[in-house]
Protein backbone atom coordinates (compact mmCIF):
# COMPACT_ATOMS: atom_id res chain seq x y z
CA UNK A 1 0.00 0.00 0.00
CA UNK A 2 1.50 3.86 -0.65
CA UNK A 3 2.47 5.96 1.92
CA UNK A 4 1.02 8.62 0.09
CA UNK A 5 -2.25 9.72 1.76
CA UNK A 6 -5.21 11.64 -0.37
CA UNK A 7 -4.65 15.27 0.23
CA UNK A 8 -7.74 17.04 -0.24
CA UNK A 9 -10.49 16.84 3.10
CA UNK A 10 -12.68 14.37 2.32
CA UNK A 11 -15.36 15.15 4.45
CA UNK A 12 -16.27 16.95 1.16
CA UNK A 13 -18.16 16.29 -2.42
CA UNK A 14 -15.40 18.62 -4.25
CA UNK A 15 -12.80 16.66 -2.08
CA UNK A 16 -13.57 13.40 -2.54
CA UNK A 17 -13.52 14.10 -6.28
CA UNK A 18 -9.91 15.31 -5.86
CA UNK A 19 -8.84 12.35 -3.89
CA UNK A 20 -10.69 9.49 -5.94
CA UNK A 21 -9.15 11.57 -9.13
CA UNK A 22 -5.77 12.01 -7.80
CA UNK A 23 -5.03 8.95 -5.04
CA UNK A 24 -7.36 6.14 -6.47
CA UNK A 25 -5.65 3.62 -4.34
CA UNK A 26 -5.69 5.37 -1.26
CA UNK A 27 -9.19 6.44 -1.68
CA UNK A 28 -10.58 3.32 -2.00
CA UNK A 29 -9.00 1.82 0.82
CA UNK A 30 -11.25 4.75 2.88
CA UNK A 31 -14.36 4.14 0.80
CA UNK A 32 -13.75 0.34 1.74
CA UNK A 33 -13.89 0.92 4.95
CA UNK A 34 -16.79 2.73 5.89
CA UNK A 35 -19.93 2.74 7.00
CA UNK A 36 -22.64 3.69 4.36
CA UNK A 37 -26.12 3.14 2.76
CA UNK A 38 -27.15 3.10 -0.62
CA UNK A 39 -29.29 6.12 -0.20
CA UNK A 40 -26.88 8.05 1.41
CA UNK A 41 -24.35 7.45 -1.53
CA UNK A 42 -27.58 8.32 -3.86
CA UNK A 43 -28.24 11.30 -2.22
CA UNK A 44 -24.23 13.16 -1.32
CA UNK A 45 -22.47 11.51 -4.50
CA UNK A 46 -24.83 9.97 -7.66
CA UNK A 47 -27.35 12.96 -7.72
CA UNK A 48 -24.92 15.89 -7.57
CA UNK A 49 -22.21 14.12 -9.72
CA UNK A 50 -24.38 12.21 -12.47
CA UNK A 51 -25.90 15.76 -13.32
CA UNK A 52 -23.24 17.22 -14.96
CA UNK A 53 -22.78 15.86 -17.98
CA UNK A 54 -26.71 16.01 -18.44
CA UNK A 55 -27.21 19.64 -17.95
CA UNK A 56 -23.86 20.50 -19.35
CA UNK A 57 -24.50 18.66 -22.38
CA UNK A 58 -28.38 20.80 -22.20
CA UNK A 59 -26.37 23.96 -22.01
CA UNK A 60 -23.57 23.05 -24.99
CA UNK A 61 -26.34 22.57 -27.18
CA UNK A 62 -28.34 25.31 -26.10
CA UNK A 63 -25.39 27.37 -27.84
CA UNK A 64 -25.27 25.13 -30.79
CA UNK A 65 -25.61 27.03 -34.32
CA UNK A 66 -26.38 23.50 -36.45
CA UNK A 67 -24.23 21.31 -38.46
CA UNK A 68 -24.11 21.38 -42.48
CA UNK A 69 -23.73 17.71 -43.82
CA UNK A 70 -23.94 17.35 -47.90
CA UNK A 71 -25.08 20.97 -48.39
CA UNK A 72 -28.37 20.68 -46.06
CA UNK A 73 -28.06 22.69 -43.11
CA UNK A 74 -29.78 21.47 -39.79
CA UNK A 75 -30.48 23.80 -37.16
CA UNK A 76 -29.67 23.52 -33.27
CA UNK A 77 -32.29 20.91 -31.14
CA UNK A 78 -35.53 22.94 -30.46
CA UNK A 79 -36.05 23.48 -26.92
CA UNK A 80 -38.08 20.80 -25.66
CA UNK A 81 -36.01 18.35 -27.28
CA UNK A 82 -32.94 19.20 -25.11
CA UNK A 83 -34.52 19.69 -21.85
CA UNK A 84 -36.16 16.20 -22.52
CA UNK A 85 -32.64 14.77 -23.62
CA UNK A 86 -31.57 16.14 -20.27
CA UNK A 87 -33.69 14.63 -18.12
CA UNK A 88 -33.71 10.99 -19.88
CA UNK A 89 -30.08 10.99 -19.87
CA UNK A 90 -29.96 12.03 -15.92
CA UNK A 91 -32.73 9.74 -14.64
CA UNK A 92 -31.17 6.37 -17.19
CA UNK A 93 -27.97 7.17 -15.35
CA UNK A 94 -29.33 6.64 -11.62
CA UNK A 95 -30.79 3.54 -12.66
CA UNK A 96 -28.42 2.03 -14.37
CA UNK A 97 -26.04 2.79 -11.17
CA UNK A 98 -28.09 0.52 -9.46
CA UNK A 99 -28.27 -1.96 -12.20
CA UNK A 100 -25.00 -2.02 -12.62
CA UNK A 101 -24.75 -2.65 -8.49
CA UNK A 102 -26.95 -5.11 -8.94
CA UNK A 103 -24.83 -7.17 -11.21
CA UNK A 104 -21.91 -6.30 -9.51
CA UNK A 105 -23.11 -8.15 -6.37
CA UNK A 106 -25.15 -10.78 -8.19
CA UNK A 107 -21.70 -12.20 -10.15
CA UNK A 108 -19.11 -11.25 -7.42
CA UNK A 109 -19.33 -15.25 -5.76
CA UNK A 110 -18.76 -16.86 -9.19
CA UNK A 111 -15.43 -14.68 -9.09
CA UNK A 112 -14.50 -15.69 -5.78
CA UNK A 113 -15.83 -12.65 -3.86
CA UNK A 114 -18.21 -11.88 -1.55
CA UNK A 115 -21.89 -10.45 -1.90
CA UNK A 116 -22.73 -7.35 -0.67
CA UNK A 117 -24.76 -5.18 -1.78
CA UNK A 118 -23.73 -1.81 -0.59
CA UNK A 119 -19.96 -2.47 -1.44
CA UNK A 120 -21.25 -3.72 -4.99
CA UNK A 121 -23.07 0.07 -4.93
CA UNK A 122 -19.76 1.95 -3.64
CA UNK A 123 -18.11 0.22 -6.92
CA UNK A 124 -20.95 1.62 -9.19
CA UNK A 125 -21.09 4.56 -7.80
CA UNK A 126 -17.36 6.23 -7.36
CA UNK A 127 -16.56 4.24 -10.34
CA UNK A 128 -18.33 6.75 -12.49
CA UNK A 129 -16.85 9.84 -10.77
CA UNK A 130 -14.34 10.49 -13.54
CA UNK A 131 -16.83 10.62 -16.51
CA UNK A 132 -19.17 12.62 -14.63
CA UNK A 133 -16.80 15.02 -13.74
CA UNK A 134 -15.51 15.68 -17.45
CA UNK A 135 -19.43 16.03 -18.38
CA UNK A 136 -18.65 19.47 -17.81
CA UNK A 137 -16.50 20.07 -20.88
CA UNK A 138 -19.79 18.93 -22.51
CA UNK A 139 -20.62 22.96 -22.44
CA UNK A 140 -17.96 22.99 -25.31
CA UNK A 141 -19.75 20.49 -28.32
CA UNK A 142 -16.38 20.86 -30.02
CA UNK A 143 -14.37 18.95 -27.45
CA UNK A 144 -16.55 17.38 -25.12
CA UNK A 145 -16.77 14.14 -27.04
CA UNK A 146 -12.96 13.96 -26.31
CA UNK A 147 -13.30 14.78 -22.96
CA UNK A 148 -16.42 12.51 -21.95
CA UNK A 149 -14.32 9.42 -23.66
CA UNK A 150 -11.19 10.37 -21.17
CA UNK A 151 -12.99 10.16 -18.26
CA UNK A 152 -14.59 7.63 -19.52
CA UNK A 153 -11.36 5.94 -19.78
CA UNK A 154 -10.21 6.53 -16.17
CA UNK A 155 -13.56 5.56 -15.02
CA UNK A 156 -12.54 2.03 -16.23
CA UNK A 157 -9.36 2.43 -14.20
CA UNK A 158 -10.92 3.43 -11.42
CA UNK A 159 -13.44 0.47 -11.54
CA UNK A 160 -10.79 -1.85 -12.37
CA UNK A 161 -9.10 -0.76 -8.90
CA UNK A 162 -12.22 -0.52 -6.84
CA UNK A 163 -14.03 -3.67 -8.28
CA UNK A 164 -11.57 -6.22 -6.39
CA UNK A 165 -10.86 -4.55 -3.43
CA UNK A 166 -14.84 -3.90 -2.18
CA UNK A 167 -15.79 -7.00 -3.70
CA UNK A 168 -13.07 -9.39 -2.67
CA UNK A 169 -12.72 -11.68 -5.51
CA UNK A 170 -10.21 -13.83 -6.41
CA UNK A 171 -7.47 -12.40 -8.07
CA UNK A 172 -6.91 -14.67 -10.22
CA UNK A 173 -10.25 -14.04 -11.47
CA UNK A 174 -10.16 -10.22 -10.98
CA UNK A 175 -9.48 -9.98 -14.65
CA UNK A 176 -12.64 -11.46 -15.81
CA UNK A 177 -14.81 -9.96 -13.01
CA UNK A 178 -13.77 -6.41 -14.66
CA UNK A 179 -14.16 -7.62 -18.08
CA UNK A 180 -17.65 -8.65 -17.48
CA UNK A 181 -18.51 -5.36 -15.21
CA UNK A 182 -17.17 -3.51 -18.38
CA UNK A 183 -19.36 -4.94 -20.62
CA UNK A 184 -22.12 -4.86 -18.57
CA UNK A 185 -21.60 -0.95 -18.33
CA UNK A 186 -21.12 -0.17 -21.88
CA UNK A 187 -24.16 -2.10 -22.46
CA UNK A 188 -25.84 0.17 -20.36
CA UNK A 189 -24.54 3.24 -21.64
CA UNK A 190 -25.28 2.09 -25.45
CA UNK A 191 -28.98 1.77 -23.73
CA UNK A 192 -28.73 5.08 -22.76
CA UNK A 193 -27.82 6.54 -25.66
CA UNK A 194 -29.97 4.95 -27.82
CA UNK A 195 -32.84 6.16 -25.58
CA UNK A 196 -31.92 9.71 -25.61
CA UNK A 197 -30.60 10.23 -29.30
CA UNK A 198 -34.76 9.40 -29.49
CA UNK A 199 -35.66 12.36 -27.92
CA UNK A 200 -33.11 14.45 -29.18
CA UNK A 201 -33.33 15.92 -32.85
CA UNK A 202 -32.14 18.81 -35.13
CA UNK A 203 -34.60 21.56 -35.83
CA UNK A 204 -35.20 24.91 -37.10
CA UNK A 205 -35.17 25.84 -40.58
CA UNK A 206 -33.40 23.25 -43.52
CA UNK A 207 -31.93 24.64 -46.77
CA UNK A 208 -30.15 23.66 -49.72
CA UNK A 209 -27.01 25.66 -50.50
Amino acid sequence: MSDVEPKAPADSLIGRVLNLLLHPVETWDVIDGEEASIEGIYRTWVLPLAVIPAVGRAIGLVSFRGVELFGIHLGPPGIVSIVGDAIATYALTLISVYLLALLIDQFAPQFGGERSRTQAFKVAAYSGTAFWVAGVFMLLPSVGGLFALLGALYSLYLLYLGLPKLMRSSPALNLNYFGLTCLMAVIMAVVISSVTSRVIGYGGPIHID
